[in-house]
């Protein structure tokens, strides 16, 4: 039993969290976020086994944490009903913990994989669920899930796994491209477990997601995501000292939620421009990233 599936990156731009509910579908965010075309392709093969066991890659390495991996395992098998050994390869084309949504779309594409190699026969909703839990449940992220699972520009205008949150669209031509030059990782459980950070979070997003609805576009997109990260004030210095250069150039540029990333979205002409500037700023251990929208979302391949 084996099968590959496809969850594309995903940026948020600004957010703020919904978690007063108890249940683990009900509890996530509202923001707005792009879905990239570089994202995670994961193959999952299954075989029958007395010794059961789970091994887990991450593009090419044995990947020692695999807390997120074997929660959405459990979801579909528990283990107390299981004979069957587990081999997940991931295949991440954008920096690991760096405000691209990773988590997400491993346990997206996991999920989706592991549902078509089992023959579970779950709706891409269903499957994409299982995904938000594990994520929610291991503080990997929020409404990354929901996002990826549609693709495209979006806002996400209430809180909750696909299915029960609700995804607002924002049609946009073929000639809008997301730069980036990522300068390292920043821990999202780590600021999901600050009680303070997470009451800033909610302060500098109030509103904004409203204000984005009555203004759907990349420019408003990228005014209010550069008020949120100036409001949240995260930056490292590097990334300040960055963004404040883009703004003397005249580039609308902002932070990815959440990570050590300078991001812009914006017409793919001047994103050729901003990958000229970020190469001449990257250091060696930096990545610089150019792609496309991707509008499919999730899928099988």
């Amino acid at each position: 039993m084996e099968a590959s599936a496809f969850s594309p990156s995903h940026i948020t731009g600004f957010f703020e969290i919904i978690d007063e509910q108890s249940g683990l579908l009900l509890k996530g965010s509202r923001g707005a976020g792009i879905c990239l075309s570089k994202g995670v392709k994961t193959y999952v093969k299954i075989k029958e086994s007395s010794n059961p066991e789970l091994k887990v890659s991450l593009n090419g390495k044995a990947l020692k944490s695999t807390q997120l991996t074997r929660f959405v395992i459990d979801f579909f098998l528990p283990k107390n009903d299981r004979n069957y050994s587990f081999f997940v390869d991931y295949d991440v084309q954008v920096p690991i913990g760096s405000g691209f949504g990773s988590s997400g779309a491993c346990a997206l594409s996991l999920s989706l994989a592991l549902n078509e190699a089992l023959g579970m026969g779950l709706s891409k909703v269903e499957a994409a669920s299982i995904a938000h839990k594990a994520e929610i449940k291991c503080k990997t992220g929020l409404g990354t899930v929901i996002a990826e699972t549609y693709g495209g520009f979006e806002a996400r205008v209430k809180a909750g796994a696909p299915g029960i949150g609700e995804i607002m669209q924002i049609p946009i031509s073929n000639d809008y491209s997301v730069a980036c030059l990522s300068l390292g990782p920043i821990s999202t459980k780590a600021m999901l477990s600050d009680e303070i950070l997470l009451n800033r979070v909610n302060e500098a997003g109030k509103g904004l997601v409203d204000r984005f609805i009555a203004e759907p576009s990349p420019e408003n997109f990228m005014i209010l995501s550069r008020e949120f990260s100036d409001s949240l004030s995260i930056y490292t210095n590097r990334v300040k000292k960055v963004l404040n250069e883009l703004d003397d150039y005249g580039f609308k540029s902002s932070m990815a939620m959440i990570g050590e990333t300078i991001f812009s979205f914006t017409k793919a002409k001047e994103a050729e421009e901003l990958v000229k500037i970020f190469h001449k700023k990257a250091r060696s251990e930096d990545r610089v990233i150019l792609c496309s929208v991707d509008k499919k979302g999730a899928r099988v391949l």
